[in-house]
Formats: C-alpha cells, sequence, structure tokens
C-alpha cells in the first residue's frame, strides 16, 4: 500500500503569467489530498473519493474522452503516464482531501500531484517531471489549458517560503516568506462563488495573449517584457492590447513583491496586491462583483492590500492585514458580502506550507 499527499496552492502574485513565460510567486497550502493506492496485478484501477458516492473504474488504456468529472484527473494521470513509457499498475485508490474545489486553490493539481506520486512512486522522476505530467493530463486529458503553476507549486512547497516561478527557463527559487514573525496575517476569503476553466474564459485569455504576442512577432509575451507596456502599441486588437498590458504589469509587479519581502516591507507588498487586483479588473477582466466587493471590505477595514488569486471568475481572495485588525477585518467583510446578498465568505488565516511527499 502506498499513501502520498499534496498540497493545494494560494499565488501570492503573478496571475495567468505561466502559460507567457512569465513569473508568479505562489505558495503552497495546509490543505491535502491524500492518495492511497493497493496495486494489484488487474488491468483496472477503481478509484473511490471521500466527495463522491460512488467508485469510478478506470481502464489502464484510458483514452481522453473515456472518463469524465472529477475521475478524468486520476484518469489522466494514468494516461500522461503511460503515454510517457512509465508502466501503470492497476488496482484501488481512495482519495481524501480538505483542498476546498473550484475555489481557486488548485484542488486539480493537488489531485494530479497526490496520484502521480502515488502511481509512480518507483519511478525515477524529478519533480519538473512530474509537473509536466500533471499539466499534461489537465491539458490533453481533461481539457482544461492551464500552465505549470499549480503543479510547481504542490510539488516545490516549503514552509515558511514563496516560490519565485520563472516560467521561460521553468526554473523555482525558494523567497522566505513568513509574514506572521512581522505581525502580519495572511487572510484568505473563500467567497464560495465557484469557477470553472473549461468553460471557455481562461481558454479565451489565453488566446489573446497568444495572438497579442504574434502580433508583435514573438513566441511569447516574456520576450517583450524589457521594452515596456509601450510595444503594445503595435497590437491592433484593444482587448488583446489590456491583455497583454497585464501580464507585462503583473511580472513586474511579482519581482516587486519579492523585493519587498526581501525588506520585509509588507506595506510595499500589500500596494502590489491591490494593484495586481485593479489589472486582473480592469485589464484581463477576471475577477467577478462579488470578489470585487470582498477586496474593497478588506481595505477599507485595514488591509494592506488584497486581491483575487486563481484563474478567475470566483473563488478566494487574499489579503495581507496587520496582525492586530484580523477579526475587524474579517468581520467587515463578512458583513459587506452578507449586506449584499452573497453567502457568507469563510475566512480563514493561511501559511506557507510544505509541498507533496509520501506518507
Amino acid at each position: 500500500m502506498i499513501t502520498y499527499s499534496a498540497p493545494g496552492r494560494v499565488n501570492l502574485i503573478g496571475e495567468h503569467t505561466d502559460y507567457n513565460g512569465g513569473f508568479a510567486l505562489p505558495i503552497a497550502l495546509p490543505q491535502r489530498t491524500t492518495v492511497t493506492f493497493t496495486p494489484a496485478e488487474v488491468d483496472i484501477l477503481t478509484v473511490r473519493s471521500d466527495r463522491a458516492d460512488a467508485a469510478v473504474r478506470i481502464p489502464l488504456d484510458t483514452a481522453p474522452g473515456g472518463v469524465t468529472g472529477w475521475a478524468a484527473y486520476v484518469a489522466g494521470v494514468v494516461w500522461a503516464l503511460r503515454g510517457n513509457g512509465f508502466p501503470v499498475p492497476g488496482g484501488t485508490m481512495s482519495i481524501s482531501s480538505d483542498v476546498p474545489i473550484g475555489s481557486g486553490l488548485s484542488s486539480s493539481a493537488a489531485l494530479e500531484c497526490a496520484v502521480l506520486g502515488a502511481l509512480a512512486s518507483g519511478a525515477q522522476l524529478d519533480r519538473f517531471a512530474q509537473a509536466r505530467l500533471g499539466q499534461r493530463a489537465e491539458n490533453d486529458y481533461v481539457g482544461a489549458p492551464t500552465g505549470l503553476l499549480d503543479q510547481l507549486s504542490s510539488l516545490f512547497g516549503e514552509v515558511a517560503t514563496a516560490l519565485l516561478i520563472d516560467f521561460r527557463d521553468v526554473a523555482v527559487h525558494p523567497v522566505p516568506f513568513d509574514p506572521d514573525a512581522c505581525g502580519v496575517a495572511l487572510l484568505l476569503f473563500d467567497s464560495g462563488q465557484r469557477h470553472g476553466h473549461v468553460d471557455g474564459e481562461y481558454a479565451a485569455r489565453r488566446a489573446s495573449c497568444e495572438r497579442a504576442a504574434a502580433a508583435l512577432g514573438v513566441a511569447s509575451l516574456r520576450e517583450v517584457q524589457h521594452r515596456g507596456v509601450e510595444v503594445l502599441d503595435a497590437i491592433g486588437d484593444p482587448v488583446d492590447v489590456r491583455r497583454a498590458r497585464h501580464v507585462l504589469t503583473e511580472n513586474d509587479r511579482v519581482l516587486d513583491f519579492v523585493a519587498a519581502l526581501s525588506d520585509s516591507d509588507f506595506v510595499a507588498a500589500g500596494r502590489l496586491l491591490t494593484a495586481s487586483h485593479a489589472s486582473m479588473r480592469d485589464d484581463f477582466e477576471i475577477t467577478t462583483a462579488h470578489l470585487d466587493l470582498i477586496v474593497d471590505a478588506a481595505l477599507a477595514a485595514g488591509a494592506l492590500g488584497a486581491r483575487m488569486t486563481g484563474g478567475g471568475f470566483g473563488g478566494c481572495v487574499i489579503a495581507l492585514v496587520p496582525a492586530e485588525l484580523t477579526l475587524k477585518v474579517g468581520d467587515a467583510v463578512r458583513a459587506a458580502v452578507t449586506g449584499a446578498g452573497y453567502a457568507e465568505p469563510e475566512v480563514s488565516r493561511v501559511y506557507a506550507a510544505a509541498g507533496a511527499g509520501g506518507a
């Protein structure tokens, strides 16, 4: 029997930059998905989840379209491993998780990485190779065109550490991140508004960025990062201009955020979070009125900065808050949100936790 677990993640800053060859700064969360796998000499993988009533039987020769729903992520990993020459045994698998689904905390990557660790426990796969297999499962089997951010975050997470990821070079650099030591809390507000990446909106943003890069004659927007936003004047479509402007300015904000952390300047870091949210709202257009309300209420109550985190169109907001104001900010957000007719958000204090690993 093999037990392996992997965490969800919060992206501190750097949204929709991964597939543009840019920068992001996630942390792994304490919430994890745990997989227990018992191999057997059969050609079926029978999977049970604590979030589903019935088991799902996945043939080892599964192909895209063969399994749908939550189990597609498991089937995708089986398919990706076998497609890359790694033998996958049949058997039984049980899954338990406390990573919220559809909240922008990467429950899908936590599941993929936990399944990968259990099924490929004897394979010589480094974490970058595992991340690419998880991405292939999500992109080509499930059909969600995500970048590598989520898988790298889950696999490389460290306690009290953020991960500066350079997606052009596919490199991960640890950055100390311990706001609690400076009297600052990282609060997570789960709006309860669930998002969906396969509804076309995520794919549309990615396609817009690809058109912008093509209009500039480059393979990715990262190649014009050093030229500043003025370079975008050469793009004809005004929507593509706004999408690309978000990417270029967001990359700058990630690096500025890392610099602020090195100085323990959480006031400056907070301002960058808020600027990131404004860019996602106005240029990338992936926030919602619900999420905007949470951000505004947190700031009005004393948060140093706040932003939506995740792919967008629902999910969660994070905020850096002076420790003595955590209750005030939480109460103010709850009051504002329920007063506007939305469900009361879940508020929690989170921190950077360890990445994927065996039990």
